[in-house]
């Protein structure tokens, strides 16, 4: 029994958000059981039921992830053939630059079997066991899709914003063109976002004040838990569909919330008109 208070601490002050009276009585009648009855609103059961309409609908919006990449072979190697290798799939290698045939990321120039004297070796991509974690599958099936830093220690030491750009990308509008999307308070729009198997890294979706989303499906596979989100994780080679709910007017963002992805290109901005008078 006695008085308790709800806070919110930071390192300035505590905040009261709530005091809460506990007294030594019990509560007549009982409250304790109503805990197990399971409550029903029948409004948002009609809501969700709804939603499945939005299933099979064709999606309104698709927006692409995307990188784009130049030259990642780095300084010079040394003498000795150049072993060209994939930073996500440890057993794929070649003696000649190009794409990786499982995810399609450029092959990154690798150590040469005989280093001479005097390479630095801690300027050099690891090899690839140094890569590996005991029990972890890399690439497409790491982690459900997630990629994971430690991973992709070499590529990332050899992208910087000179030679790699990250993209949203809308597949309508062609590849290099502007996103131009107009949407009025009200609305409803189905969004398909596609991380492609050229890019096999996970991307947090994220939309700014123009409303809230629902996660519908993954892969095509209907979401069973309706949580309404403004962020959503896009798993490497995944498909997600979201149900945008419109209902901020402005000029919004949307972005990949991995700064070093939404600060190379992985953002951009679009307009919501204000609901229309009626009649």
């Amino acid at each position: 029994p006695g008085q308790l208070e709800l806070q919110h601490r930071t390192p300035d002050r505590a905040y009261r958000l709530a005091t809460i009276t506990v007294t030594g009585e019990q509560a007549e009648p009982l409250l304790a059981s109503q805990f197990e009855v399971l409550r029903r609103a029948p409004e948002l059961e009609d809501e969700r039921q709804a939603f499945g309409a939005w299933l099979a609908a064709p999606p309104d919006k698709t927006l692409a992830f995307a990188v784009e990449t130049g030259d990642l072979s780095g300084p010079a190697l040394g003498r000795g053939p150049v072993v060209y290798a994939c930073p996500m799939h440890p057993e794929v290698a070649s003696p000649e630059p190009g794409p990786c045939p499982q995810c399609g990321m450029k092959l990154l120039a690798e150590a040469p079997a005989t280093q001479p004297a005097g390479l630095d070796a801690a300027a050099m991509p690891p090899a690839h066991g140094a890569r590996d974690r005991p029990g972890e599958d890399h690439g497409q099936g790491s982690a459900e899709g997630i990629v994971w830093e430690e991973d992709r220690a070499a590529i990332n030491r050899l992208t910087t914003p000179a030679n790699t750009r990250w993209k949203l990308v809308d597949p309508t509008a062609g590849a290099d063109a502007t996103i131009d999307w107009r949407f009025t308070v009200g609305d409803r729009v189905k969004i398909r976002l596609v991380n492609e198997m050229d890019d096999p890294m996970q991307h947090p979706f994220h939309l700014h004040g123009a409303g809230r989303f629902l996660v519908l499906a993954r892969d095509g596979v209907a979401e069973p838990n309706l949580v309404w989100k403004d962020t959503v994780l896009v798993r490497a080679g995944e498909t997600v569909d979201i149900l945008l709910d419109v209902t901020g007017p402005g000029l919004w963002m949307a972005h990949c919330h991995i700064a070093e992805h939404n600060q190379n290109g992985m953002m951009f901005s679009f307009t919501v008109e204000p609901e229309r008078p009626a009649g």
